[in-house]
């Protein structure tokens, strides 16, 4: 299944995508794609309806209807840095032994399509396409063989960063990370059964259709179900929390000289499978 919310920021309903790319209403069944609706049981429900059974949902989706994040009301937006052999080279950093964790505030948190706004006096805003994992069923000190079965499922996020405020003034990353609208998440949830091999999935992004990032999930030092299973020994897991994965080389950051965003420009992202996004940045 691919899972989405959809409507007005703030007002999203509940949905699904359908095998022809419309939208159906799941409002009749579930009051929105988060907490308990994430976990197995549930999704095995939804899975079992016939789309053609629910309300088709007028708009074309990412076009004239708008999806909001696909996963709603989320507890933790974890992320992992570092996380690719070929990025860490890029920024001149060491391959970390174990997984380097750092938040993103919810309140970063927009729709995949929703206008990525520069901070005020930010002169370093970069752009990351990343693997998104949600989990399912909640859990601590999950084995690694088990941490699959806690996932609900995929989707694409931008890890949007402000590298100043995240290397240059001092303290930890957060601070350049959560600002708000630095973490597009979007545009569907995607269920495990139809997310492919996530250990090799396809990824890219470009600026005013420049390619910057094209790269895989297969350069991850860390898999899905390592990184899971790590983060569930320092706190646990529940449904509806999301974590971000790491980015494949060619931020801003990394090329000769940098690039950063100014305004103006337009962002398109996409990871094979899982949808694409698409964003405007603007100066606030």
């Amino acid at each position: 299944m691919k899972l989405l919310r959809y409507g007005p920021s703030g007002q999203e309903r509940p949905g699904l995508l359908d095998a022809n790319g419309r939208v159906r209403d799941l409002s009749a069944h579930v009051d929105d794609i988060a907490g308990s609706v994430l976990l197995p049981e549930s999704l095995a429900r939804l899975a079992a309806l016939d789309p053609d059974d629910l309300p088709l949902v007028a708009g074309t989706p990412q076009a004239d209807l708008r999806l909001g994040p696909c996963v709603g009301r989320i507890g933790k937006f974890i992320c992992i840095g570092l996380n690719y052999a070929d990025h860490a080279a890029e920024t001149g950093a060491a391959i970390p032994a174990e997984p380097i964790v750092f938040n993103k505030w919810t309140s970063a948190i927009v729709g995949p399509d929703d206008a990525i706004e520069i901070p005020r006096g930010s002169q370093k805003t970069d752009w990351e396409v990343e693997l998104g994992v949600v989990i399912g069923k909640g859990g601590k000190y999950i084995e690694e063989a088990d941490a699959l079965g806690h996932v609900a499922g995929y989707c694409v996020i931008n890890d949007v960063s402000e590298r100043e405020y995240q290397i240059e003034r001092g303290g930890t990353w957060d601070k350049g990370k959560g600002c708000d609208t630095f973490g597009p998440t979007g545009p569907w949830l995607v269920t495990p059964d139809e997310a492919g091999d996530v250990g090799n999935l396809a990824m890219w992004l470009d600026v005013d259709g420049k390619r910057y990032q094209d790269g895989s999930t297969a350069t991850m030092i860390f898999g899905v179900a390592e990184i899971v299973s790590y983060l569930s020994r320092f706190m646990s897991l529940q449904p509806g929390d999301v974590i971000s994965t790491g980015t494949p080389p060619g931020v801003g950051l990394g090329q000769k000289p940098p690039v950063y965003l100014k305004g103006g420009e337009t962002i398109r992202l996409g990871i094979a499978g899982l949808g694409t996004q698409t964003q405007k940045v603007i100066r606030t």
